[in-house]
């Protein structure tokens, strides 16, 4: 009794959600949700209403249908990575065998009616949100850009009737100008020279997804053994007189230190010759910047210890 009202519930809400699905049939959602993740329809009801959930949060994980019985587990595994990121409450969808959660019919219900509670929610808040205006802060990223581009060579605000053609052709013939007046070696020759077409940046800007992802992972871990490390420091008896003077120095430099990499492919496209050049961090020319007191106190205390014994 208590699934077939939830049934209900699901297709009225599935209806008004814009669902055009096999499953508002008659009889097609109860047969799905009883074969669960064995059911191709089901999955991919799941994953039509998690599409349409991204449209609005920002979810790093994702949920693909499946094409036969044989993948239900890996769909299930890719739900309780969805279900974990969304801090879903249902201890019935998050705890226990995880490839068996989703071949329980109540469990499959219950899945589905959370997600489209979730995804009903998600619209009103977004209805309900002030509408953001066009120009709001001086423009988009990309006006934002050009408009930097125009500032920085000194051009004059273009005419409103401009086309992009122009518009571009007036900043390289400007850019031209600009660097007729330097030294021939002053901007230096870029790095990528080789031409590129779509398939090429396809690749390059994944190559650099790729890597921003890596970088942030290590970035989170450097930034928590940072956090470890500070708060260590207020554990003693002394310092926990001095944890609001701490935190008040510490929190400001915090908040700037993003795990996030700001490298694109831009900067691949301003890269310079130059940056292909690698020194060793011990040369002599690298090391009148970098040497500190702290390294003669360091090598002085080396040169006190027996050969084979470094203590520092």
């Amino acid at each position: 009794m208590e699934c077939d009202l939830m049934e209900t519930d699901i297709l009225e809400s599935l209806e008004d959600l814009g669902y055009k699905g096999p499953l508002l049939e008659d009889g097609a959602l109860s047969q799905a949700v009883s074969a669960g993740a064995s059911s191709p329809e089901f999955t991919k009801l799941c994953a039509w209403l998690v599409s349409e959930l991204r449209v609005f949060c920002k979810l790093e994980e994702n949920v693909q249908a499946t094409n036969s019985p044989s993948e239900a587990e890996e769909f299930q595994l890719e739900v309780s990575g969805l279900l974990g990121e969304m801090n879903c409450p249902y201890l019935s969808l998050t705890s226990g065998d995880v490839t068996k959660r989703l071949l329980v019919q109540k469990n499959c219900l219950l899945l589905l009616t959370y997600l489209i509670s979730e995804l009903e929610a998600a619209r009103m808040l977004c209805v309900n949100a002030p509408p953001k205006k066009a120009q709001e802060g001086g423009g988009s990223e990309v006006f934002q850009e050009l408009k930097g581009i125009c500032i920085a060579l000194g051009m004059s605000k273009p005419p409103a009737n401009i086309t992009m053609f122009q518009f571009f052709s007036g900043i390289e013939k400007k850019l031209k100008e600009t660097l007729a007046k330097v030294p021939p070696n002053h901007v230096g020759k870029p790095l990528l020279k080789k031409p590129m077409g779509p398939a090429h940046w396809e690749k390059i800007e994944a190559i650099n997804q790729a890597i921003a992802n890596e970088y942030e992972v290590r970035r989170k871990l450097l930034i928590k053994r940072l956090d470890v490390t500070v708060q260590s420091f207020g554990w003693s008896d002394r310092a926990k007189s001095q944890t609001e003077k701490l935190a008040k120095v510490y929190q400001p430099k915090r908040s700037v230190l993003s795990p996030k990499s700001t490298i694109s492919v831009a900067h691949l496209l301003a890269a310079r010759q130059d940056l292909s050049k690698i020194l060793r961090t011990s040369s002599g020319s690298i090391r009148e910047k970098t040497a500190c007191a702290i390294n003669k106190a360091l090598y002085y205390c080396c040169r006190k210890q027996k050969p084979g014994r470094v203590d520092v």
